[in-house]
């Protein structure tokens, strides 16, 4: 199996040695990054499996790297700033990103965090492989994940594609297993710490801000279409509409 494939974003050399070993470590193929110019060319050559992506970056800034990189790419992004105001964190989450984590860090938290964004796919794929044993016939597992259809909401796991009336919905690995998660089981509430367990790998590593984000995120996708696939039960969670 290939190793999955990081790229480090960091204007600071020390940083970069520290993530970079840390991960090399632990298996991952690493590259790195002093700015985001270099960092969007290094991702459309070689486009990684996820970006540690610094947020005050020289000239070109973290926020607008992970604007540029979501025009042509899904792959997950791990904010690292000294900044850790909530504002600051929110913002990187608006703007696509699935985690944000505050310098000083250790390097043991930011490996767990880059396998917990790295598995949410997996999770997805998992759920849907899920159901579709249990609408299979008794004793049969299918093969393959087929796609979870929830009225003109369509995901498409083997592609990580969502689709609403069969136009692309953008959206990130993480909104779409939060989505998957709803969806799997329409009508059911769950609580936002339901929901992490559901659609993280690491609910620990997640806050319910983070959550209430994400569900502000995929509304917003959805809207612009014309539908809103979340419905709030306030006081206890989200459901399916």
């Amino acid at each position: 199996m290939n190793p999955k494939h990081v790229l480090v974003v960091d204007d600071e050399a020390r940083i970069r040695e520290v993530v970079e070993y840390a991960l090399g470590r632990e298996g991952f193929r690493v590259s790195v990054a002093a700015d985001g110019q270099r960092a969007l060319e290094l991702a459309a050559r070689d486009t990684p499996d996820l970006v540690v992506l610094d947020v005050m970056l020289p000239g070109m800034d973290g926020l607008e790297v992970c604007r540029r990189l979501r025009r042509d790419m899904q792959t997950p992004v791990l904010f690292l700033s000294a900044r850790g105001e909530e504002v600051d964190r929110v913002v990187g989450l608006e703007l696509g990103g699935d985690d944000y984590l505050t310098k000083p860090f250790s390097p043991r938290e930011l490996v767990a965090r880059v396998r917990a964004v790295l598995r949410r796919y997996e999770d997805a794929l998992a759920m849907a492989l899920r159901a579709q044993s249990v609408r299979g016939s008794a004793g049969s597992v299918r093969p393959r994940a087929e796609p979870l259809c929830h009225g003109p909401i369509q995901i498409d796991f083997e592609r990580h594609e969502v689709r609403c009336n069969g136009q692309l919905i953008d959206l990130t690995p993480t909104e779409l297993g939060m989505l998957a998660a709803l969806l799997e089981r329409p009508g059911v509430v769950l609580s936002r710490s339901q929901l992490m367990e559901r659609a993280y790998a690491d609910s620990a590593l997640i806050t319910e801000r983070t959550i209430d984000t994400h569900v502000r995120r995929i509304r917003r996708k959805f809207r612009e279409y014309g539908l809103d696939p979340i419905a709030t039960v306030h006081g206890v969670g989200y459901k399916s509409a």
